[in-house]
């Protein structure tokens, strides 16, 4: 995929004992340095809009305009939509 803005947001819902993260890869699926799984925030709990970080914060406009895949690992949890914001 390709996308403008600076922000990954999803809304998602957990269970208690759930998660979600998020990793950012290249166009063949490598992960992208500084936005492997092992680097996101677990998000838990319910939310309509929720930013995803990374251990270097949420800033993603660097890639915008790059053909990049993204990688959701869910525990208990259910995602309902996602976009990144400006």
């Amino acid at each position: 995929m390709q996308f403008t803005g600076r922000e990954l947001v999803i809304n998602f819902s957990t269970s208690a004992g759930g998660n979600v993260r998020v990793e950012i890869q290249d166009a063949d699926g490598k992960p992208l340095p500084s936005l492997a799984l092992a680097d996101c925030q677990s998000l838990v709990g319910d939310s309509i809009e929720q930013k995803v970080s990374w251990t270097h914060g949420s800033d993603v406009s660097s890639l915008a305009g790059q053909t990049v895949r993204l990688r959701f690992v869910m525990q208990e949890a259910d995602l309902y939509s996602l976009r990144f914001a400006e």
